[in-house]
């Protein structure tokens, strides 16, 4: 095997450890094609990119992957979801990476599984053991990456800063003594590096930090890191992490989910110490690389947004939810005074209320499930600047109202824009 860089293909280029091996591999000396199902964000970052969603038909024919991959000589395999339904989890750990496999069967692959999916009875520890099997049977390299921590955060990652910079205590789940020995990002890329010119053979191998650290001590430590001063720890009882992270799962709230918390619960250990002894550059301990790089501006701001954004969607939806209902069962002689003197008749206006109502609680309904939440935002918006255009050619009146009346509309706009900014966490 040739230990010079070749052309790698990196799958999930678009993800945060996708991110991280591509910019990584590339800064090593490997010319990089990103692939992802989004990837106007990567060429602007300088990548050769490959655009494929990974639940199309396309994807799943070897023939497919044939026609783009003329010069590869490796590839790094990071795509994969947290949550998802089964026909996803295949698509993505099992149908679609067979096919990329079988149609370069000379290049050298090297697939990023996950720690801690030995004994664990979620569907993501099962969809990634499937992953791992389609990969055994290519001769594919497996590597079990524990938490990764970075310069940015997605995800677990994001979540952990975000409790981390809670005002008044850390909720952690259980007693919090739960062992994790985070890698950093970067050296995560740097292992990759080696390994692809070096195969370690099949696997699967672990890879972590040389320093092991609880849930508890961990998420004090990115409190620090922020500036922060250290608080008590709230003690979320399991059954309630549970419940909150089913609660997640069904509105969509990302890392707020069951996966997440039996996780947490049951910790992130990487048996590393095998694996590292063959790097040429080992990797830091989380003390080590916490303090390599000083907080701004942005990473608080980062960190306390985060859980502002799941709470802003609930508010919203709550707004709208009231809102409908208001709309659908208010009497008509309890908001027909609010506008006189207009010259639509009672019924029409009657009408309006009603299909408003519906509208309402349509995007509440969107909100509470997470469906396209940018679109929803946008959707938002227009209707309220409807309702706005509206009510001020019917009533101009509703302007002057005490307590706010129309002007009220202004703040929510506001709310909406930044919960339309929150949403894009790419």
């Amino acid at each position: 095997m040739n230990s010079l860089p070749g052309t790698v293909l990196v799958l999930g280029a678009d993800g945060f450890i996708g991110r991280h091996l591509a910019f990584g591999l590339r800064d090593a000396g490997w010319s990089v094609l990103a692939c992802a199902r989004r990837t106007s964000r990567l060429k602007h970052m300088g990548f050769n990119t490959l655009e494929v969603v990974l639940t199309n038909p396309s994807a799943h024919d070897p023939a497919f992957w044939r026609t783009h991959l003329d010069g590869i000589t490796h590839i790094v395999n990071s795509a994969g979801v947290l949550d998802a339904s089964h026909s996803v989890y295949t698509a993505f750990h099992v149908i679609a990476p067979e096919a990329l496999y079988s149609a370069r069967p000379d290049a050298q692959v090297l697939l990023i599984s996950a720690v801690g999916i030995d004994g664990s009875d979620t569907d993501f520890a099962r969809f990634r053991h499937k992953a791992e099997e389609i990969a055994t049977q290519h001769d594919v390299t497996v590597l079990r990456v524990g938490l990764v921590l970075g310069e940015t955060s997605y995800g677990g990652s994001s979540l952990a800063r975000a409790l981390a910079a809670l005002p008044f205590a850390i909720p952690v789940i259980g007693d919090g003594q739960q062992a994790f020995n985070p890698i950093h990002a970067a050296d995560l890329a740097r292992a990759v590096d080696h390994l692809l010119r070096h195969p370690p053979g099949p696997g699967p191998h672990d890879i972590g930090g040389p320093e092991t650290v609880t849930q508890a001590g961990m998420l004090q430590g990115l409190r620090a890191w922020l500036g922060l001063p250290p608080t008590r720890h709230l003690r979320l009882p399991v059954r309630l992490a549970t419940w909150m992270g089913r609660v997640g799962d069904l509105m969509r709230l990302g890392p707020i989910s069951a996966t997440s918390v039996a996780q947490l619960q049951n910790g992130v250990l990487a048996d590393h110490a095998t694996l590292t002894e063959t790097l040429p550059e080992k990797p830091r301990g989380f003390s080590t690389f916490l303090g390599a790089r000083p907080t701004g501006t942005q990473d608080l701001w980062h960190a306390r947004l985060y859980l502002a954004r799941p709470a802003l969607r609930i508010v919203l939806g709550l707004l709208w939810l009231a809102s409908g209902l208001l709309g659908l069962f208010l009497p008509r002689a309890d908001f027909l005074p609010l506008i006189p003197d207009t010259a639509l008749p009672d019924t029409a206006l009657v009408a309006m209320a009603r299909l408003g109502g519906l509208m309402d609680l349509a995007l509440a309904a969107a909100l509470f499930r997470g469906w396209r939440p940018r679109l929803v935002a946008g959707l938002q918006a227009t209707l309220v600047l409807a309702y706005t255009f509206a009510f001020t050619l019917l009533s101009p009146g509703l302007w002057l109202l005490p307590l706010g009346g129309m002007l009220k509309n202004l703040p929510i706009l506001a709310l909406i824009a930044i919960h339309f900014i929150l949403e894009d966490e790419r």
